[in-house]
């Protein structure tokens, strides 16, 4: 079998460059991640995870996680609930999608609801919790993206709508430093 080597250069037809294999002319396509999350409640207390892995080890954030290939997009916030809270979702409608364009990420958050009361941490979690608006611990959140995500689920209450969109002017560059 041939070595295979790619180099990056703009492709006939194209105006980007992108990985080309040398031999064949193969065109590697990198495309930005999905990831899909929720926002889960019962009786008002919004679920919460104490991440066990980096990035932002130790912070807290909705259940969310890439989407893999052969799902859905609520499917797939329905199996981060499971695999980071051990959480059985009734999967609502789509709240937001923000677009993360300095990472790559096109981020879907649903409205769900926890359709059994028992929670546990799964091994991407340090702990799991289910918090009141005055509880959740604001100043560790991991990303700006779950504090959108809580901001957009209470300013539509119980209504419907259009899923809302990353806010004016905000950023989700986070420095992470040393966290």
């Amino acid at each position: 079998m041939a070595d295979v080597q790619f180099r990056r250069r703009v492709p006939e037809g194209d105006d980007r460059e992108r990985l080309v294999c040398e031999t064949c002319g193969f065109v590697r396509y990198d495309n930005p991640r999905i990831v899909v999350g929720s926002v889960a409640t019962l009786d008002e207390r919004i679920l919460l995870c104490r991440r066990a892995i980096q990035p932002r080890k130790g912070y807290w954030t909705l259940p969310a996680g890439f989407m893999e290939l052969g799902e859905t997009p609520p499917e797939g916030a329905a199996r981060e609930a499971w695999e980071e809270a051990r959480a059985r979702l009734r999967m609502g409608p789509l709240l937001a999608i923000y677009s993360i364009a300095h990472i790559s990420q096109v981020q879907l958050f649903y409205r769900a609801e926890l359709a059994e009361r028992a929670i546990a941490a799964g091994p991407e979690s340090l702990e799991v919790g289910l918090f009141t608006w005055e509880q959740i611990p604001w100043d560790e959140l991991a990303f700006p993206t779950v504090r959108w995500a809580l901001d957009h689920h209470r300013e539509r209450g119980a209504g419907g709508g259009p899923p809302f969109v990353n806010p004016e002017g905000a950023s989700a560059v986070l420095d992470v430093g040393e966290g």
